[in-house]
């Protein structure tokens, strides 16, 4: 009796639920705001991204593909094992955003009315920093090479500053981006040399001595380099740049990476007479009938009013010195730094080409055990 009356409620419970109509998801009311906060820093005119999302014109067309690319969490690219952190940049939808964006493409991906709309961002078609102090470019109109789908160029030209500056602000802009896959720009520092000293004669072999380029610029190591695996092991004779966590870019550009904006009390240095050296990697798919690409690509400083209290320094830990056995689907490499001094840590960014697999980031304080900063289970080179 008990159990029939309990099949007879959960039936008309079912019926109610069934019968109920989900309510009307919206672009404008419901949609937009997410778009806005989430998507359009990349999904703007004139941007990376294929299409713009600021307006239902825009967006709707991209309907379908957007729900298939919100379900497979695609979109917003976010790649970091949520378990490991949280990092005040990540765009990822929470699972009632998610949930919105896909209703609203199910129930026909509706407008709404527009007086529902937020207030939309506004984005500048030139520098996202603001009016820089000082531009500097490659110095050239580069024609992007045709034979090869990827081309690796250094570009070096001079500042000309006769006073160091600290910078708080630096945008790398591209001057084609639709063929600067990513780009670096560093500080090349005057050469300093005391009267009477000799520079200390080198022993044994140099990095560069380890390498050799291909004609469209990529580096490559030569077969007979030493294998160092696990660098945080390695105690054998001494390998030039193995164990050294090198002076890094001043900046660097990536599809979807924001200019560096640094915290007041923060500022990078450029000394005076200081060189500034372009790293570009360039993308595109050659073609015959089409007529030759070409590229100049700029950076942009703001100066800091006053010096910093905290310095601020990009350190590359990285190892070349590393081989992928055959057949192993999985090779692991490893690299570490020992900080000398209290540092505070306020990034990191993990980078290897097409065969990276995953990263992983840890950190050990003196007597402590190794602590997980950040990983990368699925790394995408693009």
């Amino acid at each position: 009796m008990h159990c029939r009356e309990l099949y007879k409620i959960t039936i008309l419970v079912l019926m109610i639920t069934g019968g109920a109509t989900a309510a009307q998801i919206t672009y404008s009311r419901d949609v937009a705001p997410i778009f806005y906060q989430k998507c359009t820093t990349c999904h703007h005119p004139n941007d990376i991204a294929p299409m713009s999302l600021l307006d239902y014109k825009s967006a709707r067309p991209w309907a379908q593909a957007i729900r298939q690319a919100v379900l497979l969490k695609k979109m917003p690219p976010w790649f970091a094992d949520p378990k490991s952190g949280h990092f005040s940049n990540d765009p990822s939808l929470n699972e009632v955003e998610r949930q919105t964006i896909v209703t609203w493409v199910e129930q026909g991906a509706k407008e709404g009315d527009p007086k529902d709309l937020p207030a939309a961002p506004s984005y500048a078609d030139g520098w996202h920093i603001g009016k820089p102090d000082a531009v500097f470019d490659i110095g050239e109109d580069h024609v992007v090479k045709s034979a090869s789908p990827d081309e690796y160029t250094y570009f070096t030209v001079p500042t000309n500053f006769t006073e160091g500056h600290w910078v708080r602000a630096v945008e790398l802009r591209p001057g084609n981006r639709s063929v600067v896959h990513h780009a670096h720009v560093s500080v090349i520092r005057p050469e300093t040399k005391k009267s009477g000293s000799a520079s200390p004669a080198r022993t044994g072999l140099s990095f560069s001595d380890y390498l050799f380029r291909t004609p469209n610029g990529l580096r490559h190591m030569k077969p007979d380099s030493p294998v160092v695996n696990d660098a945080c092991s390695y105690t054998g004779p001494e390998i030039d740049r193995l164990h050294i966590a090198g002076e890094g870019a001043l900046a660097s550009y990536l599809p979807g990476m924001p200019p560096d904006t640094y915290r007041d009390d923060t500022a990078k240095w450029i000394p005076a007479g200081a060189q500034l050296r372009f790293s570009i990697h360039y993308h595109h798919e050659p073609a015959a009938d089409k007529p030759p690409v070409t590229d100049r690509t700029s950076v942009g400083f703001i100066f800091a009013s006053a010096p910093p209290r905290h310095p601020l320094r990009r350190l590359d830990v990285d190892n070349d010195f590393f081989a992928i056995s055959p057949g192993n689907p999985a090779q692991e490499v490893k690299q570490c730094a020992t900080f000398d001094s209290d540092s505070l840590l306020l990034s990191l960014t993990p980078h290897m080409h097409f065969l990276g697999k995953d990263a992983r980031f840890e950190i050990q304080r003196p007597g402590q055990k190794p602590e997980l900063l950040l990983f990368i289970p699925k790394y995408d080179f693009n």
